[in-house]
């Protein structure tokens, strides 16, 4: 007996909530579980009953809001440097403290991505050499491992905050606690639970003016001495605070940090020192577009956005031909999550008007704004620059959306 896949099967289970350790298993177990629409001809899909047709509309949107990260140059740079840090610290047998790393990053450019499905891959690899079992837990907690924890800075962080994030990632109790005791209860979570990566997302938004986000770094500071590497991400770290005013060596694109004026409120005059020494900052940029080798990662990019596509018409060279390598660039600077956006637009349109194309007087008729991507933290500072883009023809509704409307097999075979 042959069983049939679901036709409905795109649609979107319960949200994923990665800040828990049963959500951030989920993510990593179903992360790459999603089936894209199949890809069907214009003759293909005219063949196709009404019904059909609606349903494989729905998945083909699904499709292009569900585009798959792609590796790029930079966030493989990322990665790597991320990955380091980690392994560095999990394999390490010495009891001192672990280095950090800060991945820093305008908005929309796919940090948290990035760092996310990094160390969802050390945490499978770490779970597969241990027989996913806790190797340092005491009878009876076998179960209790959680290689990687994953938090994001609370809006107005204090150090009590901050540490209820932590917790809640783990789902322990911290009822009635002072600051000793959740520090304390922090502690006995990482080392229980076998965390060897603590991601601390947001991070910018300690602002730094305020006698808590002080608290909160001094914390951060003491986490410093668990046996976990710390994994900060946020936007404008150099120059936020978190570590000294730093500006970029223009030879060496390194970091380089003026010298220590304020010790500050801490009794350790050396713990600013100590703090940059122990965190490796890593930025994750745009694409450029200013030399061979860059324009070819681009045009690999969008050769990888083009595969993924299901418009009725042949997709190959649909982003790559002509001069639309240079216009995607000029809409977005070269920005991954405008990109995605401004493609996600268009699949759209061209799927509603049955042009099943995409152009660059199609695009024209789209401006990416901060509304497309509520994922965008403002209080991190992630505000991306998106570049202005005056639509040349407004669209005219009509009053529905034709990418559910019922015209017909004559009406699908017309596309193109």
């Amino acid at each position: 007996m042959t069983h049939r896949q679901n036709p409905l099967s795109f649609l979107p289970g319960p949200a994923v909530d990665r800040t828990t350790v049963e959500g951030w298993n989920t993510w990593c177990r179903t992360r790459k579980s999603f089936v894209p629409a199949r890809i069907l001809t214009v003759a293909e899909f005219a063949r196709l009953t009404p019904r059909q047709q609606r349903i494989h509309n729905l998945h083909r949107l699904a499709t292009h809001s569900s585009l798959t990260i792609q590796a790029t140059p930079m966030s493989e740079h990322v990665a790597h440097a991320a990955l380091a840090r980690v392994e560095d610290g999990a394999f390490s047998h010495k009891a001192g403290t672990r280095g950090g790393i800060m991945v820093n990053g305008d908005g929309a450019q796919g940090k948290t991505e990035t760092v996310c499905e990094a160390l969802a891959g050390f945490q499978e690899e770490w779970l597969a050499l241990h027989d996913y079992a806790n190797p340092d837990a005491m009878p009876g907690t076998r179960d209790l491992v959680a290689p990687v924890a994953y938090v994001r800075c609370p809006v107005k962080a204090t150090p009590i905050s901050t540490c209820q994030r932590i917790l809640d990632f783990y789902g322990e109790d911290y009822k009635g606690m002072r600051l000793e005791d959740l520090v304390r209860t922090v502690k006995t979570a990482v080392i229980e639970h076998a965390t060897k990566a603590l991601v601390i997302d947001d991070i910018t938004r300690l602002k730094l003016h305020r006698e808590a986000d002080q608290d909160v770094l001094d914390l951060i500071r003491e986490m410093m001495s668990m046996p976990v590497a710390l994994v900060l991400v946020g936007v404008g770290i150099p120059t936020s605070g978190l570590l000294r005013e730093g500006r970029r060596d223009s030879k060496t694109q390194e970091w380089i940090y003026q010298p220590v004026k304020d010790r500050g409120r801490s009794p350790n005059d050396h713990a600013a020192s100590q703090h940059e020494r122990r965190f490796q900052v890593v930025d994750l940029n745009p694409f450029s577009y200013s030399n061979t080798q860059q324009m070819e990662a681009w045009m690999t990019h969008l050769r990888g956005l083009e595969s993924q596509l299901r418009l009725l018409n042949d997709t190959t060279g649909m982003l790559t031909e002509g001069n639309m390598p240079e216009y995607l660039f000029n809409r977005t600077k070269g920005v991954v999550g405008i990109l995605e956006k401004l493609i996600q637009h268009g699949c759209r349109r061209a799927m509603e008007d049955k042009s099943e194309r995409l152009t660059k007087s199609l695009l024209d008729q789209f401006t990416v704004t901060p509304d497309d991507m509520p994922d965008l933290d403002v209080e991190s500072g992630e505000q991306p620059h998106i570049p202005p883009h005056e639509p040349k023809q407004k669209r005219q509704s009509k009053g529905r959306n034709t990418v559910f409307d019922d015209d017909g097999p004559d009406a699908a075979a017309s596309a193109g």
